[in-house]
């Protein structure tokens, strides 16, 4: 668990500026946005018909409750035939600007190019805000075509320095997106073509009655800052709101979310959340970087014509799908019970957007409660000073033989592999450890020395060589990079040192590179900076991991937050697979709370999820609290 000390000057911190985030606000997200996503329940095979169903049951039983988003997830645009999956080529539909357009067969009021425009007017109709699923970029397939570009001021092809401008022009293949290679690229926005593609994108999207957009792999390790600030810039010039969402999140951190986070409305700071027990924990540990954000003041913030919120990714609960798949709903969440309780809790305390993930069709009544709970959504929505409570104390008469601490890796690190290459922040200090030695011509050694503040480390040494490129590869290759160079295990490898990892569909995959059929990728091409390996695509640095880096962290949690009429949200987490008996004093929490909150030395106790009225609290607040369940709280102390 954190240092006392450390979560008492946070906590105390923040009680004093948090009172900003409970300040009512006109525009765009003034609130965590709720909704439903089609993604956990549909993959990307949903039809018209199966999204209308489900916005009809957003309109009657959710929107009550402040769910008003339905959003319909990736690949509207692909063919549902056969051959055709989530990193397949050539089945999108697109128009004459390179522009995709829903599947017809799948999106039948589409036909014509008339786009979404029935389907917004249809879920306008029902009091909603339609959503889309974006991809970096152009796609593959446009740039294959070489479509043309269209100017959105002129209604023509975009035109500069008397040339027409196509796709071949501005799209980047060397920056596909990683986990979906073949389908899509980033643009060259230092081009004006390039952010005249983006214009045309979201001009398109305006016109067919989009309120929500879903921006996808530009964030977290799939960085692209500057295609989000033309996005950002082209919505605000649009005049219909449209609330700006960034995906994936995996390793984003504060000072990340800090440069964007004035330009949108919600981003991610996880990968792909799914229906299993691992996920969960592993955000517990993510969501610790609420302190962080909390103290640049990113929880609330101002962003794109209103707000701005850390997102948490979906509730995977209900009938889902599985990952990456081709069928529609067809089975149970896996989630017990009480971990879809900590789930839920967790995401109102941390104040993260609440969007559904399941067939809202087969919904029962239990997991109905579980997403609208009224406490639960007045905490998500208006509560303050949102932040892990570290006071918190443990036993357990259930089980013998429980640590207290178990090895958690660290973000970027993975106990099961030793000596494995990782990314890392090149301001690291462990980034700097590579040396430079000749060793026959333009193969040269560039081998890892030593860790940080000089500690013996094993001498790992790779091969630098110039890529091996095509005459247009070679062309694009001295314009954007050259001087970077592929690094090889040995002279006769054509296996290349790849910074890319699908971090997007599991919150277990390793953080390490991997050695890949050498080829011109961005992520293949690396510069030799000052002892330091610098990867071309995300911009970060190599270094080298060791078991030793492991830490341990405690088992229990708890968060705390404070409500509109001076009430405390407190709530405890049980990470262990056995029950345990959570406590906390008044004394404690009187150390991180103003004087007036607690007056009397005393509050009133309820807990939601059994609706227990535990009375008045005086010394010690305790509840046994079930496997990897939790238990909510709220104290009224005046």
């Amino acid at each position: 668990m954190s240092s006392i000390a450390l979560g008492f000057v946070i906590l105390t911190s923040l009680l004093v500026i948090g009172s900003a985030e409970l300040s009512s606000c006109d525009g765009q997200a003034s609130v965590p946005p709720r909704g439903w996503n089609s993604y956990d329940a549909f993959s990307w095979i949903i039809s018209e018909e199966q999204f209308l169903q489900n916005a009809e049951v957003v309109s009657k039983k959710l929107l009550a409750h402040g769910y008003k988003y339905v959003v319909v997830d990736y690949l509207w645009y692909r063919r549902k035939v056969e051959g055709a999956y989530s990193n397949s080529l050539g089945f999108d539909v697109i128009d004459t600007w390179g522009r995709p357009l829903p599947d017809p067969q799948r999106w039948p009021s589409s036909r014509g190019g008339k786009g979404f425009k029935h389907v917004a007017d249809a879920v306008h109709k029902m009091g909603l805000k339609f959503g889309i699923h974006v991809m970096r970029g152009i796609s593959t397939q446009a740039v294959n075509a070489n479509t043309p570009i269209l100017d959105v001021i002129t209604g023509g092809q975009y035109n500069d320095s008397e040339r027409h401008w196509q796709a071949k022009d501005i799209g980047l293949k060397e920056r596909a997106c990683p986990w979906m290679s073949q389908g899509f690229m980033a643009v060259d926005t230092d081009k004006g073509a390039g952010r005249a593609f983006l214009r045309s994108l979201y001009h398109q999207y305006a016109e067919w009655g989009v309120d929500f957009v879903k921006h996808d792999c530009v964030f977290g390790d799939d960085l692209d800052t500057s295609e989000i600030l033309i996005v950002s810039e082209a919505l605000q010039r649009i005049s219909r709101p449209i609330v700006y969402s960034l995906s994936p999140g995996t390793h984003v951190t504060p000072a990340m979310a800090a440069k964007i986070s004035n330009r949108v409305n919600m981003y991610r700071i996880t990968s792909d959340d799914w229906d299993a027990w691992e996920h969960i924990k592993t955000h517990f540990n993510i969501s610790r970087h609420v302190r962080d954000f909390a103290f640049s003041h990113l929880i609330g913030a101002e962003g794109l014509k209103g707000k701005s919120w850390p997102d948490m990714d979906m509730l995977p609960f209900g009938q889902l799908t599985d990952v990456g798949s081709n069928e529609g709903p067809h089975r149970k969440c896996n989630l017990t019970i009480d971990e879809q309780r900590t789930q839920v809790t967790l995401w109102s305390m941390f104040k993260s957007p609440l969007m559904f993930g399941g067939d809202l069709t087969q919904i029962d009544q239990t997991t109905l409660g579980l997403i609208t709970n009224p406490t639960l959504l007045e905490i998500n929505s208006y509560s303050g000073n949102n932040m892990e409570y570290p006071f918190v104390h443990a036993k357990s008469p259930h089980c013998e033989n429980v640590q207290m601490t178990r090895p958690v890796v660290p973000v970027d690190g993975n106990k099961d592999v030793n000596n494995g290459l990782q990314l890392t922040s090149c301001s690291n200090d462990r980034a700097r450890g590579f040396i430079l030695e000749a060793y026959n011509g333009d193969m040269d050694h560039i081998c890892w020395k030593k860790g940080v503040a000089g500690e013996s480390s094993s001498r790992f040494c790779l091969y630098k060589r110039q890529p091996l490129l095509t005459e247009e590869e070679q062309i694009a290759y001295e314009r954007r990079y050259s001087g970077k160079f592929h690094l090889v295990t040995a002279a006769s490898d054509d296996l290349c040192l790849d910074s890319s990892v699908d971090r997007r569909n599991s919150m277990e995959k390793s953080a390490f590179m991997k050695f890949s059929s050498c080829r011109y990728s961005a992520n293949q091409l690396w510069d030799y900076v000052d002892g330091k390996l610098v990867d071309s695509y995300y911009g970060l640095c190599a270094t080298k991991h060791t078991l030793d880096d492991t830490k341990y962290e405690g088992e229990v949690r708890s968060w705390i937050a404070t409500g509109r009429k001076g009430e405390i949200y407190l709530s405890f987490f049980n990470l262990f697979s056995c029950k345990m008996i959570i406590s906390t004093t008044m004394k404690e929490l009187a150390k991180v709370l103003p004087k007036d909150y607690i007056r009397e030395g005393s509050c009133y106790c309820s807990e939601i999820w059994t609706n227990q009225q535990l009375g008045t609290i005086r010394k010690e607040l305790s509840m046994e609290v079930a496997a990897h369940g939790c238990a909510a709280f709220v104290l009224k102390c005046h």
